[in-house]
């Protein structure tokens, strides 16, 4: 398990896009990620482009993003064994490649072979995510610097939804979506170079007892198990606001709510993450992430009363406010209650989680959209059941080693505690 001390009432004197190598890692991560935003509005382009239906389309773009919350676990374990210089870098040539010989081999004509393109791709897309969460403590050893980082990256990481469909749609209509691809692939094999080059990347070895947890690696511990199903009903609700937007730019005639929508949410949640980070919080780590989770839960549900344009454009903003603190309480949890060997493929199992989560709700939601009072209450539901089942959870949750003193947490030395 990680062993991080005791976490500081005073902030670092340095911001911590100053510290060496954040930056760098930041950018990188988000540049090698924001194929996952473009590559879906490509495939549906192409697919109709070269003679499919939209259905086809849709199919394949499931298919890419759920083999690449269903990959990110496999290629967690790989680099918590192998390190992430081997690891990412394979991962990011298969999927370059796959991406590159999508446009070649013809929607109609192989259709089988496309589609297990498509699964490779996303299969082999690179654990840049899961790898940066692994990072920061190498990187910023100041728990609170920690902190401030981890909910700069939760927050900047939807900008890749935000701006990576725009994106993509541009280059499809005046490019065309093979050039898209193309595009993508090279700025996932630039983000990725961008990472696996900096030192604190080449230098990160995998733990001495690293493969000695067995086939379930970090999911034998009952505590990770119920985290992992408790961020589903997290990413259930931004599936689920996705199909609503769409629902409400098809109600008002305005297209643009597709991406106000999800843009205002993304808005939220970099604030939140700016006023999360600049402190440190009371209660144990699960005490803050089950109020956290509360607290997105609740904002949700003004969303049901939403009537009008603006009331849509701007509701999403208050369940953003608390996006970032629930990620990013939910990955220092994993990082205490990881066991040891185990952090780069429990915190893959984190993301994995919400992307299942996410295409979950917007398949219900996708289901109930002509309901629009059933539709906007979906994200509520999701969210309540993540504290539902955190509530439940909740001493399985209670980092080893904790105890309270003088209203902040103080964590020693912790024991194994694979339940």
């Amino acid at each position: 398990m990680s062993t991080t001390p005791p976490v500081p009432r005073s902030a670092p004197a340095r911001p911590v896009l100053a510290q060496r190598h954040v930056a760098r890692l930041l950018i990188g991560t988000l540049v090698g990620r924001l194929p996952t935003g473009m590559v879906p509005v490509a495939l549906i382009l192409l697919a109709s482009g070269q003679g499919g239906s939209l259905t086809v389309g849709g199919l394949l773009c499931a298919l890419y993003g759920l083999a690449s919350a269903l990959g990110q676990p496999l290629l967690g374990r790989l680099v918590d064994r192998r390190g992430q210089t081997l690891v990412t870098t394979l991962a990011v040539l298969t999927t370059t490649a796959c991406l590159l010989l999508l446009p070649l081999l013809g929607f109609t004509a192989h259709p089988a072979y496309t589609a297990g393109l498509v699964v490779l791709a996303g299969l082999s897309t690179p654990p840049l995510e899961a790898g940066l969460r692994a990072l920061w403590p190498v990187v910023l050893p100041d728990p609170v610097q920690q902190r401030a980082a981890l909910a700069l990256d939760t927050g900047s990481q939807g900008s890749i939804f935000v701006a990576g469909p725009p994106l993509a749609a541009a280059l499809c209509a005046t490019a065309g979506p093979t050039v898209t691809l193309v595009v993508s692939a090279g700025l996932g094999l630039l983000g990725a170079a961008l990472v696996v080059t900096a030192r604190p990347s080449r230098q990160w070895r995998p733990a001495p007892d690293a493969g000695t947890n067995g086939m379930l690696g970090p999911l034998r511990h009952r505590g990770l198990r119920s985290l992992f199903l408790a961020l589903a009903g997290t990413g259930f609700a931004l599936g689920a606001l996705n199909v609503w937007a769409v629902s409400r730019a098809s109600a008002y005639d305005l297209n643009m709510l597709t991406g106000v929508i999800p843009a205002a949410l993304s808005v939220g949640s970099l604030l939140g993450g700016a006023l999360y980070g600049r402190r440190t919080w009371p209660g144990s780590l699960a005490a803050q992430l089950t109020c956290a989770a509360t607290a997105f839960a609740v904002a949700w549900l003004p969303l049901g009363l939403a009537d009008g344009p603006l009331p849509a454009m701007l509701l999403p903003v208050l369940p953003g406010l608390f996006l970032t603190a629930t990620i990013t309480s939910a990955f220092l949890l994993v990082d205490a209650l990881a066991p040891a060997g185990t952090l780069t493929e429990a915190c893959a199992w984190l993301i994995a989680a919400v992307g299942v989560g996410q295409a979950a709700g917007t398949a219900v939601a996708g289901a109930a959209a002509d309901q629009p009072f059933y539709a906007a209450t979906l994200p509520a539901a999701g969210a309540l059941a993540t504290v539902s089942v955190l509530l439940i959870a909740h001493r399985s949750l209670a980092v080893p080693g904790w105890a309270p003193r003088r209203g902040r947490h103080r964590r020693v030395t912790p024991r194994t505690a694979c339940l």
